[in-house]
């Protein structure tokens, strides 16, 4: 594992050297190895930078985050980290991982540029030597996906692509939903179990269309004159 001087940490996270003190004195980052007077930080910190980022790019506060790095702490039940990754009141369960077991589900593929991309998602956090993705459902279709030879930075970039139509969908249903029922504080989530059906029948309903306008394979060959 790579260490790491306090300026050339910064420098691999891409932020300047007092932000990466401030996040030491917020307690963000676990202590550095001391070897005299120097700072030595390793590959976890790097990968703990990037999550703060990652989280702070899709709206967390840094009081936010230092919640979730306590909770990893403390050994929080996973169950409980939804709130706190952002995913609110979801029905999706995290499930933590060690790196090894990462590396596991996705047979090889786990690279530095893949990892980036599930946290810049927001799939993934990491905290020192554990991994949180925040979907169950999510981690075993990317996975399985990724058996069948699919290569998971493919997989990513489609969940980017899938992640913008979702959020579409979302803010239809929810606009739906707000016009013409308000006062409904408890609208969107109790119907919105009708907005899934709705996404999952269309869902199908292209894909059978789509596979009907398939050129047939395997068929009678035209004899050649």
């Amino acid at each position: 594992m790579r260490e790491y001087r306090t300026e050339e940490l910064a420098e691999a996270a891409g932020i300047p050297v007092r932000t990466l003190r401030f996040y030491r004195e917020r307690k963000l980052l676990p202590p550095p190895r001391r070897e005299g007077r120097i700072a030595w930080y390793d590959d976890q910190h790097l990968a703990r930078l990037r999550t703060i980022a990652a989280l702070l790019e899709r709206g967390h506060t840094l009081g936010g985050i230092a919640e979730l790095t306590a909770a990893f702490e403390q050994g929080r039940d996973v169950g409980q980290l939804g709130e706190l990754l952002g995913i609110g009141w979801s029905e999706e369960t995290p499930v933590r991982l060690s790196p090894e077991a990462l590396a596991d589900y996705f047979e090889g593929e786990v690279t530095p540029e893949n990892l980036a991309a599930s946290l810049d998602l927001g799939y993934l956090a990491t905290d020192g030597e554990e991994i949180v993705h925040v979907s169950r459902r999510l981690l075993d279709v990317s996975s399985a996906l990724v058996r069948e030879g699919v290569p998971l930075a493919a997989v990513l970039e489609t969940g980017r692509r899938v992640r913008a139509h979702a959020d579409a969908l979302a803010a239809l249903f929810t606009d739906l939903l707000t016009t013409h029922l308000t006062g409904d504080e408890d609208a969107v989530t109790r119907l919105r179990p009708l907005a899934k059906s709705v996404v999952e029948a269309e869902l199908t309903m292209a894909m059978d269309r789509l596979h009907q306008k398939r050129p047939p394979t395997g068929g009678p060959q035209t004899p050649s004159s």
